[in-house]
C-alpha cells in the first residue's frame, strides 16, 4: 500500500462500539463461558482478561483464554470456547448503516480503520465483519493509537484528519495533539460513551448519537466544525470494562 496523496482529507475510524456492537460479542462471550464452564469459571476468565487489559491496555481475548486454560486442559470445552472466539459472526455485529458510512466517506475522502488491539484477534475480528473489504484493506491497529499519531500521518499523510471514536477522552488526547488539523466525532455507542463521568477538554467537535448519521454530513460539515469552539464539553468515560 501506497501513502495517500497529501491534500486529502483521512477519515479514522475506530472499530469497536464505533463500527461494531462489541458489547453484545462480550455478552455472548459471558453467556457461553457460563453455559460451557459455570458461572465462577465465567468470572474467572474475566478477572484474567481486566488484569491483562490493566497491564497492557488493550482487550485480548485469547490471551486470557490461554491463561483461563489453567486447570481446565482435560476440558472439550476450553477447544470449542477458542473456536468460539476465532469464528464469531462479527459482521452480524455492525451497526445499522455502518458500510453506508464507510462507502460514503470513500466519496469525500480516504476512509481508515485506526484501531488498538493485538496483532491476531483484532485484525481477525476486522476481517470477519467485513470491515478489511470496505475498507479496501486500509487498516492500522496500535497498541495505544493516541502515541501513534506521527506514524499515522507518516502513512496517510493528509491536509486535515477526522478521528471517529465511542471514547471521548482519547478523542480529546488526539486534538491537543493535532489542534484543528483534526476534527474529533464523538459516538454515543457502547458502554464508554454510557459510562461517561467527568468533564473533558477539549471537547468534541462533532456528537453523534449513532454511526449511521455521518450518511448525511458533507465534507464541509467535517472541515469547519473543526474550528470552531463553542462545541459544548462532555463526560469522559468510566474505568475500563469489557
Amino acid at each position: 500500500m501506497n501513502p495517500v496523496q497529501t491534500g486529502s482529507v483521512v477519515f479514522l475510524l475506530d472499530v469497536d462500539n464505533t463500527l461494531l456492537d462489541n458489547d453484545r460479542f462480550a455478552d455472548d462471550v459471558s453467556a457461553r463461558l457460563e453455559q460451557a464452564f459455570g458461572r465462577a469459571q465465567r468470572e474467572r476468565y474475566w478477572a484474567i482478561y481486566n488484569e491483562l487489559r490493566d497491564a497492557s491496555g488493550y482487550a485480548d481475548y485469547l490471551a486470557a483464554l490461554q491463561r483461563f486454560r489453567d486447570g481446565l486442559d482435560n476440558d472439550p470445552a476450553l477447544l470449542q470456547m477458542s473456536a468460539f472466539l476465532l469464528e464469531y459472526p462479527f459482521a452480524e455485529r455492525l451497526y445499522p448503516q455502518a458500510l453506508d458510512v464507510i462507502t460514503h466517506l470513500h466519496t469525500l475522502g480516504q476512509p481508515v480503520i485506526l484501531s488498538d488491539g493485538d496483532v491476531v484477534f483484532q485484525p481477525r475480528k476486522i476481517q470477519r465483519a467485513g470491515l478489511w473489504d470496505a475498507f479496501h484493506g486500509e487498516v492500522l491497529i496500535y497498541l495505544h493509537k493516541e502515541r501513534m499519531l506521527a506514524a499515522m500521518q507518516r502513512r496517510y499523510p493528509a491536509t486535515h484528519y477526522v478521528m471517529v471514536d465511542d471514547k471521548p477522552n482519547l478523542l480529546a488526547k488526539m486534538k491537543q495533539s493535532l489542534g484543528e488539523k483534526l476534527t474529533t466525532v464523538f459516538v454515543h455507542q457502547g458502554h464508554y460513551a454510557a459510562a461517561a463521568t467527568a468533564e473533558i477538554s477539549p471537547a468534541p467537535d462533532i456528537d453523534i448519537a449513532c454511526i449511521g448519521e455521518l450518511c448525511e454530513y458533507t465534507l464541509d460539515d467535517f472541515l469547519l466544525t473543526a474550528k470552531k469552539s463553542t462545541a459544548p464539553k462532555i463526560k469522559s468515560q468510566g474505568s475500563t470494562a469489557r
